[in-house]
């Protein structure tokens, strides 16, 4: 039987006509256009919301498969609510995918996104191809949550397929080194 942890085949097929998508975004023609998207690969989202305090409440009650946040919206930004799922207690949903998009996003904002507990950043405008592509990329993502800190959320590194021979700079590995050899 397939454990969470293992790998989906690159060439998996994927029926994402029953799977639960709430899009939240402020611009009725983001809203729409996301939307019109979505459908063309057989996703009928379940809610489409245009503020942060509508998306709440909805994520308090009733369970998602995936989250579509936009970056900015005036009453509670993306980033917020993305804290704000990510701690939302034993909440289903504090566990479900998000990925964000953005109009105008600046590094240091990829950096927040990143940091509030999102899965994937995608710039607007963005093709049906490259939407499809990164919610392929989160069905397949198999990086564990993580609590560090005041961070919650996907683990923030990627393992790459190539293997590292340079010296290990990550904390964890060199204490685990440190212990092995006491």
């Amino acid at each position: 039987m397939p454990t969470q942890s293992d790998t989906l085949r690159e060439s998996a097929v994927f029926n994402l006509s029953g799977a639960v998508v709430m899009v939240v975004d402020d611009s009725p023609f983001s809203l729409t256009l996301t939307t019109g998207v979505l459908s063309g690969f057989g996703v009928r989202p379940a809610y489409t919301v245009s503020s942060g305090v509508q998306a709440q409440s909805l994520l308090a009650e009733k369970p998602i498969d995936l989250l579509l946040i936009d970056t900015d919206m005036p009453d509670i930004d993306g980033f917020e609510l993305v804290r704000w799922l990510r701690r939302s207690g034993p909440n289903p949903n504090a566990f479900t995918p998000v990925i964000m998009t953005a109009s105008h996003i600046r590094r240091g904002r990829v950096a927040e996104a990143r940091d509030c507990g999102a899965n994937f950043v995608v710039t607007k405008p963005f093709s049906a191809a490259m939407l499809l592509e990164r919610i392929l990329w989160v069905a397949r993502d198999t990086r564990p949550f993580l609590e560090v800190g005041d961070y919650l959320g996907p683990d923030r590194r990627f393992v790459r397929p190539e293997l590292y021979e340079g010296e290990e700079r990550r904390a964890d590995r060199l204490r685990n080194n440190m212990v092995e050899f006491a």
